[in-house]
C-alpha cells in the first residue's frame, strides 16, 4: 500500500501543479480502487492531499502575481460554506450513487477539456456586481461538489474563470489554485468526525508526494504547449471514468 500511496501521490500532484486543478479526480479514484478505501474515508482523505498540493502549487504563482484575490476571496468564502453543506449530507447517498455521479463528473470534465477553448477577451476592468454575482453562483456549485464527492473543483473553475468572468489564462490557473485550497480545507473540516479513521501513515505518504510532484509540475507546466496538458489530462480522465463505470456496473453487479 505505501507503494501506490506513493505512485498515485505522485500522478495526482503531477496532475494539480500541470492544470490547476483536477488532483481530485485522480485521487479519489485511486483511494478506492487502487488503495481499497472505502468512500466514506477516500473523500475526506482526498481532500487533506488536495488542499496541500494546491498551497504547494499556488506558491510560486504568487511571487509572479498570478493570483485574482478579490475573485479568489469571492469563489472561495462562498464555496467553503457550501463545502461543509455538502460534507454533512455525503451520508444521505448511496456510495454506489456516489460513484457514478463522480463518474459522470469526470466525463464532463474530460468533454470540456477536449473541447477547443474559445477565445474571451480578457477583462482587466473593475470588479464589477455582475462579476461578483458569478463568482458567488460558481462558489456555491464548486464548493458543494467539494464537500460531498471530494472535489476540489478546479476543472470546473478555470473554465468559469476566463468563460464566465473573463479571468486571462495565466491568472486563472492560479486563482483556481487558492480557490481549490479554500474549497477542500472547508471540505475536510465538514468531516471532522471521520478524521481520526483516516489511515493517517498512508494519507501523509501520498500527501507528501503529491506536494512534491505539485511543485515540480507546477514549473514543468510552465515550459509546456497548453495543448499538450489538457489533452493528455483528458485522456486519463476518460480511462479513469470507464474504468468507475466498469467497476460500478460489471464487477459490483
Amino acid at each position: 500500500m505505501t507503494v501506490g500511496a506513493i505512485l498515485f501521490g505522485l500522478l495526482t500532484g503531477s496532475v494539480i501543479g500541470l492544470t490547476g486543478g483536477g488532483g481530485a479526480i485522480v485521487a479519489v479514484p485511486a483511494l478506492v480502487y487502487g488503495l481499497g478505501m472505502p468512500m466514506a474515508k477516500a473523500v475526506p482523505t482526498s481532500l487533506i492531499v488536495v488542499a496541500s498540493s494546491s498551497i504547494v502549487g499556488v506558491l510560486p504563482r504568487l511571487r509572479s502575481k498570478m493570483v485574482d484575490w478579490t475573485t479568489a476571496g469571492t469563489i472561495g468564502v462562498t464555496g467553503m460554506l457550501t463545502a461543509i453543506v455538502g460534507a454533512r449530507v455525503h451520508d444521505m447517498f448511496p456510495e454506489k450513487g456516489l460513484m457514478i455521479a463522480f463518474g459522470v463528473l469526470m466525463l464532463v470534465a474530460a468533454i470540456r477539456m477536449f473541447m477547443p477553448m474559445p477565445y474571451i477577451d480578457p477583462d482587466t476592468g473593475a470588479f464589477t456586481g455582475r462579476r461578483f454575482a458569478k463568482g458567488i453562483a460558481v462558489g456555491a456549485v464548486v464548493g458543494f461538489l467539494t464537500g460531498l464527492l471530494g472535489v476540489g473543483g478546479g476543472f470546473l473553475i478555470v473554465p468559469a474563470l476566463t468563460i464566465l468572468m473573463r479571468v486571462p489564462m495565466h491568472i486563472a490557473v492560479g486563482t483556481s489554485l487558492a480557490v481549490v485550497a479554500l474549497n477542500s480545507i472547508a471540505g475536510a473540516i465538514g468531516y471532522f468526525d471521520r478524521l481520526p479513521a483516516i489511515d493517517w501513515p498512508m494519507a501523509i505518504t501520498y500527501t507528501v508526494c503529491a506536494m512534491t510532484a505539485a511543485l515540480v509540475a507546477g514549473q514543468l507546466g510552465r515550459k509546456l504547449p497548453n495543448n499538450i496538458v489538457r489533452y493528455g489530462f483528458a485522456t486519463l480522465v476518460v480511462l479513469l471514468a470507464g474504468f468507475v463505470f466498469f467497476e460500478t456496473f460489471v464487477l459490483q453487479s
